[in-house]
Formats: C-alpha cells, sequence, structure tokens
C-alpha cells in the first residue's frame, strides 16, 4: 500500500475501454465479465488509494510533487468516467452514470489544480529530459474523459440542460486539445534533441496515441448530438475537422511507437516484467478501436471498419497479457508474506 502507484486506476481505464470495445463488437458476455472486473477493482484502488492517502501522507504528498509520478493521479478521474460510460452503455444505468460524472468532474478539478500548482510551485525542478513523460498527457485523457461521459449523458437530459451539457462537453474537448499541444511539443522536443535510453520509453509513451484517441471519440459524440444543439450544427465542419486531425495525429503515433518498442525490447533486450504503467499502454489500444468505429459512423466512412477490429484485437491480447503479469505479481507479494 506503502508503494501503491497513483497510476494504477490505469487498470480500470484499460479494462472499461476494452469492455466497452467488446460491446461494440457484440460480445455482451464478455463485455459484462469485464464490467463486473472492473467495478471491483475501482473499489479495491479507491479503498487503497483513500488507506494509503491516510496513513502513509509523506509518500502521497511526495508522489504529487514528483514530476515523474504526479501525472498519475489523472488516472483517476479517467477511470471513473470510464466506468461511468461502461455503466451507461452496459448497465444503462444514467442515473449512477451521471453520479460518476459528478465524481470525474470533482476529481479532475482537484487533481488538476493540485498536480499543477504543486509542480509549479515546487523550488527545486528537474531538467526538461528527466521531468517530461508520455504520462503528462494522462491529463489530457482525464479532461476528455469527462467531454466523452458528458456527451454520452446529454442525449438523456431534457432541454434546456441538454444544451448546457453539450456545452461543457465542446469546452473540455477543446481544452484538451489545447493541453495536448502544450504538452506533446515538449515531449516531442524532448525525445529529438535529448539522448535517448531504452528506460526513458515507458509504457505511458502509449498516450501519446491514446489521448488523441480519446480525443476522437469525444469529437465523434459532438457530431453525433449536434440535432439536439444548434450551436454544434453551426460548428459541424470545424468539429469534423478536428476530429479527424486527432485520429490522423494518433495514426502517426503507431508505426512509431512500434518501431522505438521493438528498438527497446528486441534490440536493446530491455527486460520485460510486470509494471502497472503497463496498463497505460493497453488503454490506448482499446480507445482506438472505440474511437475509429464511432468517428467512421459519424463521418460516414465505411472504408475505415477493418481498423478497430485490428486495435480491438491487439488491446485484448495486451490486457490479457498485463492481467497474467498482474495476477503473478499479486502471487509472488501473498508468497513473500506469507513466508
Amino acid at each position: 500500500m506503502k508503494k501503491l502507484s497513483p497510476a494504477y486506476f490505469g487498470l480500470v481505464m484499460a479494462t472499461g475501454i476494452v469492455s466497452i470495445a467488446a460491446l461494440d463488437f457484440h460480445l455482451p458476455a464478455l463485455a459484462v465479465a469485464l464490467f463486473a472486473l472492473n467495478g471491483v477493482a475501482y473499489a479495491v484502488l479507491l479503498v487503497l488509494s483513500v488507506l494509503r492517502a491516510a496513513r502513509h501522507w509523506p509518500e502521497f504528498l511526495a508522489d504529487l510533487t514528483d514530476h515523474g509520478r504526479a501525472p498519475g493521479f489523472f488516472t483517476t478521474v479517467a477511470a471513473s468516467c470510464i466506468l461511468g460510460v461502461q455503466f451507461r452503455l452496459i448497465a444503462n444505468n444514467v442515473p449512477v452514470a451521471i453520479a460518476f460524472l459528478a465524481i470525474g468532474l470533482v476529481l479532475w478539478f482537484t487533481v488538476t489544480y493540485s498536480v499543477f500548482t504543486a509542480l509549479i510551485l515546487k523550488p527545486e525542478k528537474p531538467p526538461l529530459q528527466g521531468g517530461i513523460t508520455g504520462s503528462w498527457l494522462l491529463a489530457v485523457v482525464a479532461t476528455q474523459s469527462v467531454a466523452v461521459l458528458a456527451a454520452l449523458i446529454a442525449r438523456e437530459w431534457p432541454q434546456p440542460y441538454r444544451l448546457e451539457l453539450n456545452f461543457s462537453a465542446l469546452s473540455m474537448w477543446l481544452w484538451g486539445g489545447m493541453l495536448y499541444i502544450w504538452i506533446i511539443s515538449l515531449i516531442f522536443y524532448r525525445y529529438i534533441f535529448f539522448s535517448f535510453v531504452p528506460s526513458d520509453l515507458t509504457p505511458p509513451s502509449w498516450i501519446t496515441m491514446g489521448a488523441m484517441a480519446i480525443s476522437t471519440l469525444a469529437g465523434s459524440l459532438l457530431v453525433q448530438n449536434t440535432p439536439d444543439a444548434p450551436f454544434l450544427a453551426s460548428l459541424l465542419p470545424f468539429l469534423k475537422g478536428f476530429t479527424v486531425f486527432y485520429w490522423a495525429t494518433g495514426m502517426w503515433w503507431i508505426p512509431m511507437l512500434i518501431t522505438l518498442g521493438t528498438w527497446r525490447y528486441v534490440i536493446q533486450r530491455f527486460p520485460l516484467r510486470y509494471d502497472p504503467l503497463y496498463w497505460g499502454a493497453v488503454f490506448p489500444l482499446g480507445m482506438y478501436s472505440v474511437a475509429t468505429r464511432h468517428m467512421a459512423s459519424a463521418l460516414e466512412l465505411p472504408f475505415l471498419g477493418f481498423l478497430p477490429e485490428i486495435m480491438f484485437a491487439a488491446a485484448l491480447v495486451a490486457w490479457t497479457v498485463a492481467f497474467a503479469g498482474l495476477l503473478l505479481d499479486l502471487r509472488k507479494l501473498v508468497t513473500q508474506r506469507t513466508r
């Protein structure tokens, strides 16, 4: 508990999006099973996180002010909103989905202004090459997860609240896009102009693609919501253009990340062992599958139909491997404690 990673809610993010993708591909049994597992995982991690904050406050505070670990707290926001999406789509429980939207908003406000304020005011800071990683883009994922859940719930609310919720979703979508531009500029600069070793390519590097995938999904949902919000209809060319822009940016990253991963594990022979950060690599695969499917539907692009299937298969394999690693890690932990 003392060493619990603040990014461990990535497990909920990854499991949730694979569950949603399974529902999209008409695999209800798998979707429901992962939904149930996700509820348990969320509850357990929430309890452990609260206990860690209460019993090990110095370590908790140290994570909050650490440039490498602090962005992991944004997984709590995204996990809450993705679980809310599951309640809306799988359980068809709108009131609980609304409750998770409220939780997500409170967490988003708290984590955003706590983390960035702490890092801004921190007297001693690491150099850029030692402080910026792909995990920083979890701030974008958290923001866009609020936009996604808000856009989905807006379809169930009566007017005029439907209009207001769509405007809130649009605002979060735009802010998430701006935040991505800020952060990815620093990450790309670090990758190109500083020395790069295998340990620098952490699993959350895949969030460079995942942040664009969830931005694509939010944009696609806003396009689909245009009949309920006249101001969205007036922005339709802009919404469609930026949705494709996000999707294409995410697509650019996939071959690059595969190439760098091959260099890390095959050429440099970096050891492959379980780490909770690997859930940050599973989530983007599942999200890209769901996002591409929704974009193809919203923008009437049927020729993209083959991509979601490929990405879903990759996400399912990655989730299975990561979950097996988690079980082995838990078994090892239990064995050590019983000796």
